[in-house]
């Protein structure tokens, strides 16, 4: 399971490769602030059995965030965003929303699965498979089930069936004293890999901007 630090580290390379040159330290931090929202749902799950990775990792939130931005921007006469943070502040929103659905929604997709579509559809979905191609069997895709099986088989169950476990929420319901609570930063070589090529490129990317 992703850590928020590993949220984080994909956020940083969206941002230095997105911001362009309205990349600073500030605007960083704004993405970065962004990109944490989602997991904040943890604490859900003591008000909605299976609220972690439901009430906030949801696809409607950066959905309709982009809706939003998009209407003030683009349609409306006076676009508060323009006239409060000018152009700055569009390619910051825009960043943040992107870091939000890739870096934060996104990467608990593939590692645990999210309930996706919730509160209007209460279904947990996990991305997982293989893309690949065999001089066997050609072309192979296992992502999306192409057989026509109802629900296939990223479907993984609705609130009331999944808990996603936090360190904050270890199991569901009550836990004893003794139960362990984990807080993870990395628990791979890839993850730990992201958090240092993100750490040197942010770094790098913020010494030329001095």
């Amino acid at each position: 399971m992703p850590s928020t630090v590993v949220h984080c580290a994909l956020a940083g390379l969206l941002a230095a490769g997105l911001l362009g040159d309205r990349f600073d330290a500030r605007a960083v931090a704004i993405v970065l602030a962004a990109t944490i929202v989602p997991d904040l749902d943890v604490v859900a799950g003591f008000l909605i059995p299976g609220g972690h990775r439901s009430v906030l990792h949801t696809l409607l939130l950066p959905l309709t965030g982009a809706a939003l931005l998009a209407y003030d921007t683009r349609i409306r006469k006076r676009s508060f965003v323009r006239r409060r943070w000018h152009a700055r502040g569009v390619r910051i929103a825009w960043v943040s929303i992107a870091a939000v659905a890739f870096a934060s929604i996104g990467l608990d997709l593939v590692a645990g699965g999210v309930n996706l579509f919730y509160p209007l559809h209460d279904q947990f979905y996990e991305l997982s498979g293989e893309f690949v191609f065999s001089n066997n069997r050609g072309l192979v895709q296992t992502f999306v089930d192409l057989g026509g099986n109802s629900g296939g088989e990223a479907a993984r169950g609705s609130t009331e069936q999944v808990h996603i476990n936090s360190g904050v929420d270890p199991t569901r319901g009550a836990e004893s004293n003794t139960v362990e609570r984990i807080f993870p930063v990395a628990q791979s070589g890839w993850q730990l890999l992201l958090l240092l090529t993100s750490g040197f490129v942010l770094t790098v990317r913020l010494w030329e901007t001095r």
